[in-house]
């Protein structure tokens, strides 16, 4: 058996090495929390919905303004889902999501 315990062992990697792995993985991990913000998902999916149903409004049959009491539901609802998607996207751009704060390291005494 070896003796060399008081020896950390070395793998080739350098504390810069380190320290800019570090770095990049920190990059990524902003840039992600940037993409998956849910209100670029809430606000794309009330915006293609509401996309889909304001169309479904626009020409309604008159057994649907039948049931409606003559309320065109479907127009309204769909143009109601569209202002609340485009608020959530006018939201995400005027506040971006800030990018997480890497806990502070301490430094080993040297």
């Amino acid at each position: 058996m070896s003796e060399h315990h008081d020896r950390p062992e070395r793998h080739g990697y350098s504390e810069q090495d380190v320290q800019r792995e570090v770095t990049e993985l920190e990059g990524r991990s902003a840039t992600a929390a940037r993409i998956f913000d849910l209100r670029r998902i809430i606000g794309g999916l009330f915006v293609v919905y509401g996309v889909i149903v304001t169309i479904a409004g626009i020409s309604p049959s008159d057994a649907s303004l039948h049931k409606s009491e003559g309320v065109n539901i479907n127009l309204w609802t769909g143009l109601g889902m569209l202002l609340l998607g485009v608020f959530f996207l006018v939201w995400l751009k005027l506040r971006p999501a800030a990018p997480p704060q890497a806990p502070e390291r301490e430094r080993p005494p040297e």
